[in-house]
C-alpha cells in the first residue's frame, strides 16, 4: 500500500529561507510560488548529507551518472527510453530553453507560446532574441487543449519555433498523444523546432496518460528538444540542475554544440540530488506524493464548491498548481491583490500568465490540508464584505 507523503508543520516551514517563506510577512499564507511543503525524499537527504560530510562541494564533473539515472526513471515511469548520449545538463529548465532557442531561431524570429502559460516563457523568448507569438490554449468547456489550427496559421505566417509546456502550467493539462503528434507533424511541415518544458512530468497523475514529446512519434524526435528536471516534483529548484534531451542526430548536434559553460552551470548538489530523485529508491516516495496531491486537488474542489461557489476550477491532471477562475465573484482583473491585502493569502497573479489570466488566480496546493482549508476559509470570508453579499 502506498504511504502518502505529508507536509511539514507550519512552524517548521516558517524556518525555511526560500522565496515562498521570505517574500511575505508571517501572517500571510504563501500559496504562490511553485515550492512544496513536504520533506525531501530520504534518498535525496542521504545523498546531500553524504556530500556535505565528505566535502564533495566542488565543480560538477564532466562525466556524471545523471543521464543514465534519468533514462532509467523515464523507462520506469513513462515507458520511454531516451539515450543518455543525447543529453546534456545545465542549471535549470529556463536556462535550457534560452540556450536552445538561441540556436534554433534567429534574432527577431517568432516563437509560439500557449497562454495562459508560465510567466517567464514571455521573458525567456525575448532573452533568446526572439519575439513571442501568442496562440492561446483552447477552452473546450471541459478542459484545455492546444489550438492546432492557430499554431498552423502562426507557422504558416513564419513562426520558427514552439515553446511547449507539457504538462501545462498553470492549467495542469496533460496534452494528449494525438495532439502532440499533430504538433510535431506541423513542425516538420513548416521546418520549425519544438522546445518542450517537461518539468511537471513526474507529477502527472496515474491515468492521466502523460506522453513525453520525444516519445510521441518519429516526427517529434526529428524536431523536438525536451528539457526535464527533478526540481518541481522533488522540490530541488535551489540546487540548479536540469537536462536537455534530444532524440535525433540534427537536434543532438545542436545541443552538443552548446558552449561547455552551459553544462558547467549545473549545480553539484543539484546533480547529486537529481540522481537520487531519479533512482528507484525514490519511486515509493514519489508515488506517495502523487497520492497526497490527488487528495489535495479533490479537497480544494470540495472547499471551493462549498465556500466559493462562484469560482470555476478544474482539477489538474498533473502538478500541484490550481488554475481558478474568480471572474464570477466580481473581484476585478487581478483578484490576487485583494486576496493578499484583505485575506492574507498569497496567490500567483492571474494576469501574469497572459491576458487570458484576467480574473484568475493560481494556487499552490502542494501543502497540508489544514493550510488549504484555512486559505479558502479566509478567501471566502471576503464575500461577506461584498455589497451584493450583504
Amino acid at each position: 500500500m502506498t504511504t502518502p507523503v505529508r507536509a511539514l508543520p507550519l512552524a517548521q516551514l516558517r524556518e525555511r529561507t526560500s522565496e515562498k517563506w521570505r517574500e511575505y510577512p508571517a501572517d500571510v499564507l504563501p500559496l504562490f510560488v511553485a515550492e512544496t511543503d513536504f520533506p525531501l525524499a530520504p534518498a535525496i537527504t542521504h545523498a546531500l548529507d553524504r556530500a556535505v560530510r565528505s566535502g564533495d562541494t566542488g565543480y560538477v564533473a564532466s562525466r556524471t551518472p545523471l543521464a543514465e539515472a534519468f533514462a532509467g526513471f523515464a523507462q520506469r515511469r513513462y515507458g520511454w527510453s531516451p539515450e543518455p548520449a543525447r543529453m546534456r545538463s545545465t542549471a535549470d529548465v529556463s536556462m535550457g530553453i534560452v540556450e536552445i532557442l538561441r540556436r534554433v531561431t534567429a534574432p527577431g524570429d517568432r516563437v509560439i507560446v500557449n497562454p495562459p502559460v508560465y510567466p517567464p516563457f514571455f521573458q525567456l523568448v525575448e532573452e533568446a532574441g526572439a519575439v513571442v507569438e501568442r496562440v492561446p490554449l483552447r477552452d473546450t468547456g471541459e478542459g484545455w487543449e492546444l489550438d492546432l489550427d492557430g499554431i498552423r496559421a502562426a507557422l504558416e505566417d513564419g513562426a520558427r519555433a514552439v515553446l511547449l509546456c507539457n504538462p501545462h502550467n498553470p492549467t495542469g493539462t496533460v496534452h494528449s498523444a494525438a495532439s502532440l503528434a499533430a504538433l510535431a507533424d506541423l513542425a516538420v511541415e513548416y521546418g520549425a523546432a519544438v522546445v518542450s518544458d517537461e518539468i511537471h512530468a513526474p507529477l502527472a497523475q496515474p491515468g492521466a496518460a502523460y506522453t513525453p514529446f520525444l516519445a510521441v512519434s518519429d516526427a517529434a524526435r526529428q524536431v523536438g528538444y525536451a528539457i526535464v528536471s527533478a526540481s518541481k516534483a522533488f522540490n530541488l529548484a535551489g540546487l540548479k540542475c536540469a537536462l536537455m534531451v534530444t532524440a535525433a542526430e540534427d537536434t543532438s548536434r545542436v545541443v552538443r554544440g552548446l558552449p561547455v559553460e552551459v553544462e558547467w552551470r549545473t549545480g553539484q548538489f543539484g546533480m547529486l540530488a537529481a540522481v537520487a530523485a531519479f533512482s528507484e529508491e525514490s519511486d515509493a516516495w514519489l508515488d506517495g506524493l502523487l497520492v497526497t496531491l490527488d487528495e489535495n486537488r479533490r479537497l480544494l474542489a470540495d472547499l471551493l464548491a462549498e465556500h466559493l461557489p462562484g469560482a470555476r476550477y478544474r482539477m489538474p491532471d498533473a502538478g500541484y498548481l490550481a488554475w481558478i477562475d474568480l471572474t464570477g465573484l466580481g473581484w476585478g482583473a487581478n483578484p490576487s491583490k485583494r486576496i493578499l491585502r484583505e485575506a492574507k493569502v498569497a496567490l500567483h497573479f492571474g494576469p501574469a500568465f497572459g491576458a487570458e489570466g484576467a480574473g484568475h488566480v493560481r494556487l499552490n496546493f502542494g501543502t497540508s490540508p489544514e493550510i488549504i482549508t484555512e486559505a479558502i476559509t479566509r478567501i471566502a470570508a471576503l464575500r461577506a464584505h461584498d455589497p451584493h453579499e450583504a
